[in-house]
């Protein structure tokens, strides 16, 4: 696909693609797995073979793609989630996605990027989506979401203004101080929850 990604999944202001892991599952991964259309388009790249700070879009903001699943062997059920630069980890066990009638959907893993030399740590984080039962002879697909987790997130401008201030909408003079400025809001309980 030639097409640049900020440009091709540019939303309105004030809306945010967010969907839950249930969502994820059931209006994204299963259509795409059975060739149905989606109801917002996902990019499909090799994540688990990329550098994180490769994949197309901005880097400084999480991303989603379609990627498929290619295991290490031929006959073999591992994921290969080796790169150029390093390898994904993987950070604790495998959590069920369930739906409200807790019927198992699929999994959700995460995963963290190490460096191969000198195999450090980095701040990059993969939350892997997969189905629960794969379908025989059907090219089997994952969604990765991929972020920084200690990026501090720009919620927007905040203004703050003191209780006394005096809009002063009748046009006369005003005895407030006035403004108290302007400030951003870091969602820091949002972006640790992540």
């Amino acid at each position: 696909m030639d097409f640049r990604l900020n440009d091709f999944l540019q939303m309105n202001p004030g809306f945010r693609f967010e969907p839950t892991d249930q969502e994820i599952m059931v209006h994204y991964l299963q259509p795409k797995i059975q060739s149905l259309p989606l109801p917002y388009p996902i990019p499909e790249a090799d994540v688990c073979g990329s550098d994180p700070w490769n994949l197309p879009g901005d880097s400084q903001e999480e991303r989603y793609f379609l990627c498929p699943v290619e295991t290490k062997h031929p006959n073999g059920t591992r994921t290969n989630r080796t790169t150029p630069s390093g390898r994904w980890k993987p950070t604790n066990a495998s959590k069920q996605v369930v739906d409200s009638e807790n019927k198992h959907l699929g999994t959700k893993k995460t995963f963290v990027f190490y460096m191969s030399k000198p195999g450090s740590k980095t701040d990059w984080f993969m939350h892997e989506y997969k189905i629960a039962n794969p379908i025989q002879g059907v090219q089997n697909w994952m969604i990765c979401r991929v972020f920084l987790k200690n990026k501090v997130r720009n919620t927007g401008a905040v203004f703050y203004v003191p209780r006394d201030f005096d809009l002063n909408l009748d046009g006369g003079d005003s005895s407030s101080t006035g403004f108290s400025g302007v400030t951003v809001a870091d969602d820091e309980d949002e972006i640790n929850s992540k």
